[in-house]
């Protein structure tokens, strides 16, 4: 028994070690950091809470809160809504389903880079196709680089078109996984689709919308790439989201402390968004093994 026991601790072993590596020792590191102030060619002072005192009275940390949580929630709800109509259309049936299936996962396989440039040249005011299409139909362009709602939008679409083949594929393979039999039973009892859907589909779906909402919300909130390629957090800091404003305490004005604090409250953050899919899903776990 002893053996045994030693032997499973022994096979885990290198996966905790790594665990601990690069997860736990990073994070302590960096949360004795923020209690202490350092920049290049200078030691660490310890400062206790002061920069975190210092981060959470600075007006563009706040507003950088508030637009990083403003995209997130726009963001992953709708992926939520485009994913889950999307994998309840495809597994309904397409023609030409597999060419379908390439395009709609072809977003995945572009680089933020290239999607950022792609999306720029569409909708640049003077000679974006978008920009000419909207101009068509009589509606404005996106002066994304001036108007900071416009930049705020922009963000939002690139964001959900790049991301949107996660939660699709997520939602799509739960979608194929529900018994054949339920809907043949639903048919049989008179179900039409919409009943189907709100007393079959949807409960069963629940728990795969709460793990792709998850995942989604807490990749989302570490949002960097679009807003630093796109706007980098222009005109006047007005589309800042809180990685970018990590970045610039780190990077621009070298208050590493900062930085590391801003990183801490970004996890905290993250959480407090989380935390009601987590209760949500754990709900929904625990009927299921009633």
């Amino acid at each position: 028994m002893r053996e045994t026991a030693w032997t499973r601790l022994g096979l885990i072993a290198p996966a905790q070690a790594m665990v601990f590596a690069v997860i736990v020792v990073p994070a302590a590191w960096l949360l004795w950091l923020s209690l202490n102030t350092s920049s290049f060619g200078t030691g660490t002072v310890f400062v206790g809470l002061a920069n975190y005192a210092r981060i959470l009275a600075d007006p563009f940390f706040w507003r950088a809160l508030w637009n990083t949580a403003l995209v997130v929630l726009v963001v992953v709800h709708a992926e939520l809504l485009l994913g889950l109509g999307m994998a309840l259309l495809f597994a309904h049936g397409l023609p030409m389903k597999r060419l379908m299936l390439a395009i709609v996962l072809a977003p995945y396989a572009v680089s933020e880079v290239a999607a950022v440039v792609m999306w720029r040249y569409l909708f640049d005011p003077e000679v974006g196709h978008v920009a000419y299409l909207l101009g068509l139909l009589g509606l404005p362009s996106l002066e994304y680089a001036v108007v900071p709602s416009h930049g705020l939008v922009l963000v939002s679409l690139l964001s959900t078109w790049l991301h949107l083949p996660f939660t699709f594929m997520i939602l799509y393979a739960a979608r194929l996984a529900l018994p054949v039999e339920l809907y043949e039973a639903a048919r049989i009892d008179g179900a039409g689709p919409w009943q189907t859907f709100r007393r079959v589909t949807l409960p069963l779906l629940v728990p795969a919308i709460l793990v792709a909402a998850l995942f989604r919300l807490i990749f989302a909130f570490r949002l960097f790439g679009e807003v630093w390629l796109l706007t980098e957090g222009g005109p006047a800091r007005t589309t800042e989201v809180v990685a970018v404003y990590l970045y610039l305490e780190a990077f621009r004005y070298n208050a590493f402390g900062a930085a590391a604090a801003t990183g801490w409250l970004m996890v905290v953050g993250s959480l407090i968004l989380a935390a009601p899919y987590l209760w949500r899903l754990a709900r929904a776990q625990a009927d299921d093994a009633k």
